[in-house]
């Protein structure tokens, strides 16, 4: 099953400066705990409120307000100067941690994004049990908190992560839409702001299902293509935050953090197996081959070790990734060391296929040989990868458990 999380850092601005006081300046006074802001240049007079606590919210301070206004509401409120460059440090940390559990992360702004978790079930069990351990780990770890929604849909899952904060999970799958996103006012919609619902109101919806329940003509006159997109976000039309990036990607892999310590071949072996599965979906979604294969591992004690090889023929079957995958591993863990992250990287990514022969693989026969109709190795891994396509095509339109290799099973 393919799940998406929308993850985003509680006022993370403002969280951000706190850890970084703490931690870092060791300062006692947590700015998430008393009346705070971020701000500008308060001298300058163009100061405004970039990020509050929530105790300065009990203020009525508002972000984007000037810091005069503020500090009127709240005499004694503390202001502190924006440090973007600690703010980029933490965020390459809390993207790294996502990384650390799936490929797939989608960067929306410096302190959101998408992860995308598919087919990772039997690794992390119940995806909101997850999702909680998840957000735990973020807290303990870089120490700021932070809001996941769980879908199915990037639209739904960022929906959900707005619900109520903060340090919360929320989830939002289609069943749930018409009793949790439906009766909910209409600008909680993605990209519906200030005047789309001030347009809106003015044609008589309030709500998510008002907008559900909609003459498209009517959308289209008045609000334009616009309106048109947002009324399909509201009958489910999701994004796709994968077409923002580079297609041409330097390699393609996949790593896990696994749920507890893996202390066995047998359950490392599955492990392999999954994380071949997507690396090699996506090689064939996106018609290349890799030519060269690592597989690395972080043991319990953090200590990170990994090993390449280079193909004779480039693939993208996921059996061959796996076979390679197994090989390379076997050569290098040492198992009284207990696995906490798995990961397959493919590199050296080309369009085209080739076959590197030597001089040994060149034999020359007088006559015909009586396994001159065997298949060579390069015609193999062509019909591996031709069965490889069938299945992503299967899942893809009829659910990933529908078809599973005998190892799964």
């Amino acid at each position: 099953m393919r799940y998406v999380f929308h993850i985003d850092v509680n006022s993370a601005f403002l969280a951000w400066s706190a850890v970084y006081r703490i931690k870092e300046l060791k300062e006692t006074e947590d700015l998430r705990l008393i009346p705070s802001v971020v701000g500008g240049d308060e001298a300058s007079r163009h100061g405004i409120v970039l990020a509050k606590s929530t105790p300065a919210k009990k203020y009525g301070i508002e972000t984007a307000e000037p810091l005069a206004s503020a500090r009127r509401k709240c005499p004694g409120l503390r202001i502190v100067p924006s440090d973007y460059k600690t703010y980029k440090r933490y965020s390459g940390e809390f993207l790294s941690l996502l990384h650390e559990y799936t490929d797939e992360v989608y960067q929306y702004s410096i302190d959101e994004a998408w992860a995308v978790f598919d087919g990772y079930d039997d690794i992390y069990g119940d995806i909101v049990s997850f999702a909680y351990k998840l957000k735990d780990e973020i807290k303990d770890r870089l120490g700021f908190t932070v809001n996941i929604g769980v879908s199915t849909k990037f639209t739904l899952a960022k929906i959900a992560g707005d619900f109520e904060k903060p340090d919360k999970v929320h989830t939002l799958f289609e069943e749930e839409v018409p009793t949790k996103l439906w009766p909910l006012p209409v600008n909680v919609l993605l990209y519906v702001g200030k005047s789309m619902t001030e347009g809106l109101r003015k044609l008589g919806i309030i709500t998510v299902r008002d907008l559900v329940e909609a003459d498209p003509e009517v959308i289209a006159t008045n609000l334009g293509k616009f309106g048109i997109s947002m009324l399909e976000s509201a009958r489910g039309t999701d994004i796709d935050p994968t077409g923002w990036y580079d297609n041409e990607q330097k390699g393609y892999g996949n790593s896990t953090t696994t749920p507890t310590d893996t202390e066995d071949w047998q359950t490392a072996d599955k492990i392999l197996m999954k994380l071949a599965e997507r690396v090699g979906a996506r090689l064939r979604n996106d018609k290349v081959y890799a030519s060269c294969i690592s597989v690395s591992v972080r043991y319990s004690d953090f200590d990170h070790m990994s090993r390449q090889m280079t193909l004779e023929t480039p693939t993208s079957s996921t059996t061959e990734i796996y076979d390679y995958s197994r090989e390379l591993l076997a050569t290098f863990w040492d198992e009284d060391r207990p696995i906490r992250q798995l990961g397959i990287r493919t590199t050296k990514v080309s369009n085209e296929r080739y076959e590197q022969l030597s001089l040994f693989d060149m034999e020359i026969h007088d006559e015909p040989s009586s396994e001159a109709t065997d298949l060579t190795d390069s015609e193999i891994s062509d019909k591996r990868i031709r069965a490889d396509k069938a299945m992503d095509e299967l899942r893809r339109r009829l659910g990933r458990d529908i078809v599973k290799r005998g190892n799964e099973i």
